[in-house]
């Protein structure tokens, strides 16, 4: 569910949430892994729903949309060298600078909500989340994001 390919460590150069969003799925549709349409979806839906969180002083975004724009399962992952503000989940007043964002591409509905639970329940795993934001682009740091994914029960 998580591919060493769709990990993506201390990005520069996102300045907004509409950047953000359109480098993880442009590299989720230039994959295969989602459709064409997830794009335009996740953006849609990012402005009706936002998914921005502050948890302990860290902010992450959960974009994600509905299942019929997957084609196969998976959770791109994206850490930023400089935080880009997304507003906050349940406030489209309030913006959240964002570092980490787990963006779903999830083919079951029931499946959505699971993996929110499970990504908060990491989100306040403080030498996790520590763990994550010193990681580097490389092999490694993908292995070790991997390995932090399934030590919080996340995959």
């Amino acid at each position: 569910m998580v591919e060493y390919e769709v990990i993506h460590f201390n990005v520069s150069g996102l300045k907004s949430d509409l950047d953000v969003l359109s480098f993880l799925s442009d590299d989720l549709i230039e994959k295969g892994i989602v459709k064409k349409s997830f794009k335009k979806a996740i953006q849609d839906r990012e402005k009706e729903f936002a998914t921005g969180l502050l948890v302990n002083g860290i902010g992450f975004a959960i974009p994600h949309t509905d299942i019929e724009h997957v084609n196969e399962s998976q959770i791109a992952i994206l850490t930023l060298k400089n935080s880009v503000e997304f507003y906050q989940m349940g406030d489209n007043t309030t913006k959240v600078p964002v570092r980490i964002v787990f963006m779903l591409a999830l083919k079951e509905a029931k499946s959505h909500l699971e993996m929110l639970q499970k990504l908060v329940e990491l989100m306040q795993n403080n030498e996790s989340i520590d763990q994550i934001l010193s990681l580097e682009d490389s092999e490694k740091s993908k292995q070790e994001m991997i390995k932090i994914l399934k030590t919080n029960n996340v995959i």
